[in-house]
This record gives structure tokens, C-alpha cells and sequence, in this order.
């Protein structure tokens, strides 16, 4: 089921384009993700041994997160015994209540529509000016690398670095190194692997310091100091959106041309006008983009109070695992006009307090990659999937390359492109806070 790479023409078919999606998750996880798959078929909430309660179901799953009094990130099995060693105790990642709150009415200055617009325009653009002109030359394109070298260039940005070449391609593998450790098994990081973490965002936010220190609100960091973070608080936030940010767009990008392509949508997508019209079926493609490939694979709490999850009772310290794959893929195959199931919606990245602070970074990201695609639409092409290669023992599930060209004199009519557009525009993110 996990293949190294093979040819597969645009488009193949949903089931087709679903079989690709299960090679990349069971290249990420070759265990865990058919043993997480499995338990939905014992119930909706299982406890399992060593484990924790596993929960798939999306309805349960989202009053799980919302119940901040009885379901918390910090404790035992929770995201803190991941992260608080490596960021320090106050990222988002790793908080709750007054403290939380706080340092997220803080942040959240970075992410206004006007801050995020800025920083992408800043960063992005001149990384992605040359897809189209080399997909209608002819050429064929690895779309894993050019979004790489789009995070990459964006974690320069948040960091202070240069972009140059080098930077971004070592901005990049520093981040993978760090959260390529992270296993879906495993409650914490070893001593060594905290130290490897330390080492690496170490040096990934010297000159994020520097920048907090010379406080230029033209930088991120500089921006962080005028919002009125510390300066542990200002690098603890710019090492926890590095690592959560970096594999999601790296991962999702990829699989959202593959699965459009795979299935008929791209070229839709790509064709479709400005304005309100084709914001809203970008918005609806995306957002169900986000739901099939689930890049929250899974969610973790640790329980404060006596509770019950669904049937099954929970106590003080016991660890909840929400299978947000199972809760996403079980609403159905890929399907953008389909109704969205509310218990569903957005579930990928969280609810509540905790609802990913980093969703219009996230999104812009996205929308670049589409915007520079788009002039091979115009040129009345097609843009195909040549070749992939699937990810192996990464975190995220991923295509390792994705090769993509233009193809054909003319914009493909499919079935998807004979269809109405169901919803509105939406745009999620990462359970990143």
C-alpha cells in the first residue's frame, strides 16, 4: 500500500485519489494509523492500554476540546509533556486558563488579516514567481520542494533570518529534525532528543533574539516586544509556530493539488474568476482538502476531573487520544459539494480556546501556492500529476515529491466542473494554541 513512486495521469478517479491518500498515511505511520483506523470499528470512544481513551468520534471529539474545565493540554499524556521541555512552559502549545488567554489576545496582533497579508507578500511571492512560467516551458515540477522552499522562506521571515538559499533550506531541515522526533506512540521526547530539540531552536531563534531586542516592529519578533511579550514568551511563540506550522503546509499543500488534480477539481479551482464566486469555491475545495488529509492526525488530553466520554468513565490523569482521522475521514470521501457535518467543521484544527491562532498564516500560504498556479490556467493548460513518491516515518503524512506539468491545449471540462459550488468560503488552521 505504500509505494515509492509511480505515474498516475489527472484525472484517476476519486477511489483512486483515496488509495493515495491511505499510502501516505500508512507511509507516516505503518502501524499506528491501521491500529487507530481499527479501533473506530470497537465504538465511538475506546480505552485502550498504554495508550490512552481513543476517541473517534467528531461530535464527542469537539466536547472533549471545548470542556477546557475537565480536558486540559497540561498534564500528564498531554501536549506539555511534548513541548514544555523544548519551548519552555508558556507557547500556547503547553497553557490554559488566564495565562493562555492572555498570551493569545497578545499574539493575536500577528495574525489580523492586514499582518498575515503583509508578511506572505513580504516573504512568499518572488519564491513562487517562477512555477507557472517553468510548468508552461515545459518543465516538470517537484511541488513538495517549491512549497518547502515557500515554509522555509516563511520561517525565515518569523525568525529574522535572511532568506537566502542556504538559510531556507536549513531553516527547513533544523524544523523537520525537531518534529520528526514527535510520535504518535510516544508521551514524551528522550533526554537526548530534548537536548537535539533545545540545540536546534537554539540556533533557529538567535536571530530572533536579536530582533526582539533591536525591537524593530518591522520584524516578527520586533513586532512581538511592541504586543507586549517577554522576550522568553516572544522566542517560546516563534519556536512553537516554526514546528507546528512547517510540516502542516509542507504536508497539506502537496496533497491538496494531488487530490484536486486526482479527482477532476484543479482545474476548476484554478479557472475559477475573482471575486466572491471564486473565494467561495476555494474556500469550500480547501476546507475539504483539510478534512480528508486530517493534518492533525490525532489531538491529546489529559483529564483533570472524573468525567465520561461518551459511555466510557475517565478519571484524574488519564490520557484522551481524539483520532481526529477517524473523525474526519468516517464524514465521507473527497467530495467539495457535499453538506459539511457541523460536529466536523474545522475539527482537523481544534476547537475552542485552543482553535489553531495560526489559521490566515496558514491559509495565505495556501492561497499563494494556488495564485501562482493559476497563470497556467489562464494559458488555457492543464496542471497534472506526473509522479509521487509517499513519505516515510514522517509525523505529518506527506508526499515525499510530487511531480506535477502543464498539460494539454485546453482547460479539462470534468464532471466536477459541471457541478454547483455547496457552501461558502471557509478557512481553518492548526490546533497550534
Amino acid at each position: 500500500m505504500t509505494g515509492t513512486t509511480a505515474v498516475a495521469p489527472a484525472p484517476v478517479g476519486l477511489a483512486a485519489a483515496m488509495r493515495w491518500e491511505e499510502r501516505v498515511q500508512r507511509g507516516a505511520h505503518p502501524l499506528v494509523y491501521p491500529a487507530i483506523r481499527a479501533l473506530r470499528h470497537r465504538g465511538p470512544v475506546v480505552r485502550v492500554p498504554g495508550i490512552g481513551v481513543v476517541v473517534s468520534d467528531a461530535a464527542t471529539a469537539r466536547a472533549v476540546l471545548l470542556d477546557t474545565e475537565r480536558f486540559t493540554k497540561v498534564g500528564p499524556g498531554a501536549p506539555s509533556d511534548l513541548w514544555t521541555p523544548v519551548l519552555g512552559p508558556s507557547v500556547l502549545l503547553n497553557m490554559e486558563g488566564a495565562d493562555h488567554a492572555r498570551l493569545r489576545r497578545a499574539l493575536s496582533g500577528l495574525f489580523t488579516p492586514r499582518a498575515v497579508r503583509d508578511l506572505v507578500a513580504v516573504s512568499v511571492p518572488d519564491v513562487l514567481a517562477g512555477l507557472a512560467p517553468r510548468l508552461l516551458a515545459g518543465a516538470r515540477v517537484d511541488l513538495v520542494a517549491e512549497t518547502a522552499a515557500m515554509a522555509g522562506t516563511v520561517i525565515c521571515a518569523m525568525t529574522g533570518l535572511p532568506p537566502t538559499d542556504v538559510a531556507v533550506r536549513e531553516a527547513m531541515t533544523a524544523a523537520q529534525s525537531v518534529v520528526g522526533l514527535v510520535r504518535l506512540h510516544r508521551r514524551s521526547l528522550t533526554p537526548a532528543q530534548v537536548r537535539h530539540a533545545r540545540a536546534v531552536l537554539a540556533r533557529l531563534s538567535a536571530p530572533a533574539r536579536d530582533a526582539y531586542r533591536d525591537g524593530d516592529p518591522a520584524t516578527v519578533p520586533g513586532r512581538m516586544r511592541e504586543l507586549g511579550l517577554s522576550e522568553d514568551e516572544a522566542m517560546g511563540a516563534v519556536g512553537a509556530f516554526v514546528l507546528t506550522g512547517t510540516e502542516t503546509i509542507q504536508s497539506f499543500v502537496p496533497r491538496l493539488v494531488a487530490l484536486t488534480a486526482d479527482t477532476g477539481w484543479l482545474d476548476r479551482l484554478l479557472a475559477a474568476p475573482s471575486g466572491p464566486e471564486g473565494a467561495a469555491l476555494r474556500g469550500r475545495v480547501v476546507e475539504e482538502a483539510l478534512r480528508v488529509t486530517a493534518p492533525t492526525p490525532a489531538m491529546l488530553r489529559s483529564v483533570r476531573a472524573d468525567a465520561t466520554v461518551a459511555d466510557v468513565c475517565v478519571r484524574a490523569g488519564d490520557r484522551v487520544v481524539i483520532a481526529t482521522i477517524s473523525c474526519c475521514k468516517d464524514a465521507g470521501p473527497f467530495d467539495p459539494d457535499a453538506p459539511v457535518d457541523p460536529a466536523v467543521r474545522h475539527l482537523w484544527f481544534g476547537a475552542g480556546p485552543h482553535f489553531c491562532l495560526g489559521m490566515p498564516l496558514a491559509m495565505a500560504q495556501v492561497g499563494a501556492v494556488l495564485d501562482a498556479l493559476r497563470p497556467v490556467a489562464a494559458a488555457g493548460r492543464s496542471v497534472e500529476v506526473t509522479d509521487r513518491a509517499v513519505a516515510r516515518g514522517v509525523l505529518i503524512p506527506a508526499y515525499r515529491s510530487l511531480g506535477v506539468r502543464a498539460a494539454g491545449g485546453g482547460v479539462r471540462a470534468s464532471s466536477a466542473a459541471a457541478r454547483p459550488v455547496a457552501g461558502s468560503a471557509a478557512s481553518p488552521a492548526g490546533e497550534a494554541a
